[in-house]
């Protein structure tokens, strides 16, 4: 009986310690796992969001009209609910941006990968990465004060409020985030693979194109998609040098709007809350989830494909 009570008391302490151990080891479970479900409910609570206040909207406006109509008129009296013109400035605004992004980012990403060294890499990569930390609303200043003055001095009919401006200050403001998730990529390549290439007799110009690039493509390819939702999204720029002026267009030197745009001017209470008018808000908010959301689900569907090949 002795024994007992001199085992038990012995083992009481690594019990205790046990025991904390499990409650620490729950309690961090518990934080991770709620840090995870709150990106889903906040998801899910502004996807419920956007659908409940727009189903108002489509029992006064029928979809097919929605979709074909190029006509976005929502605070003229004789209002017309056609979004093409805001995809129209939308897709526009974000090709330009890509067009400057995309080759600008992935050779900035493989010379720092490839060509630079290692201690200037670590000077110069957090550096550019500042350009996303820069606000946008300055962009967008940028893009009206100084872009546009430069190119109408290149073409005279420029107007003063034009979407190439607009896309041109998106695609320098996006080349952070290709450049700094593809250089990742592209360092996480296994040096064998470019230690075989220059032992074949490929140059490193050679190597770098035919070899790291390739092997990094699934993670390019992530920071494309980043990259065109980044643009797709972006609000400032497009409201201040864009125009604001919802036109189906393809021509860049003149004015337009974009969705995210045109959320901003009707939040600025142009329309009484609950009118029609204001519910388009929530439309065009919808419309704008999905286009996001599709490329995103291509982007991870081409990842996919690309992992399996290789």
């Amino acid at each position: 009986m002795s024994q007992k009570i001199v085992l038990t008391h012995f083992s009481a302490p690594g019990s205790r310690a046990r025991r904390w151990r499990w409650f620490r080891e729950k309690f961090v479970e518990f934080i991770l796992f709620s840090a995870a479900a709150s990106s889903v409910l906040v998801t899910a609570g502004i996807v419920w969001t956007l659908i409940s206040e727009s189903i108002p909207f489509f029992k006064n406006v029928s979809l097919w009209d929605f979709i074909t109509g190029t006509e976005w008129t929502p605070t003229f009296e004789n209002a017309k609910f056609g979004i093409l013109p805001l995809l129209g400035g939308t897709f526009l605004s974000t090709f330009i941006g890509l067009i400057v992004a995309i080759p600008l980012g992935t050779i900035a990403a493989a010379y720092l990968s490839e060509y630079m060294k290692p201690q200037v890499r670590e000077i110069v990569k957090p550096i550019l990465e500042l350009l996303a930390a820069v606000p946008t609303v300055v962009y967008g200043y940028f893009a009206l004060l100084f872009v546009t003055p430069l190119l109408q001095q290149l073409f005279p009919q420029i107007q003063g409020f034009n979407i190439l401006a607009a896309g041109l200050v998106i695609g320098f403001m996006i080349i952070p985030y290709v450049s700094s998730l593809s250089e990742d990529a592209m360092r996480a390549v296994p040096n064998h693979f470019r230690e075989a290439s220059l032992a074949l007799g490929a140059s490193q110009f050679q190597t770098t194109i035919r070899v790291v690039i390739p092997g990094a493509f699934s993670g390019i390819s992530s920071a494309y998609v980043l990259a065109i939702s980044r643009a797709l999204g972006e609000t400032m720029v497009v409201a201040i040098a864009g125009g604001n002026q919802p036109q189906l267009t393809m021509d860049p030197t003149q004015p337009a709007a974009t969705i995210t745009a045109f959320i901003v001017q009707i939040s600025q209470g142009d329309l009484p809350h609950g009118s029609i008018g204001y519910q388009s808000i929530y439309v065009a908010g919808l419309t704008l989830f999905v286009i996001t959301f599709s490329f995103n689900v291509l982007g991870l569907w081409i990842r996919k494909r690309i992992q399996e090949k290789e």
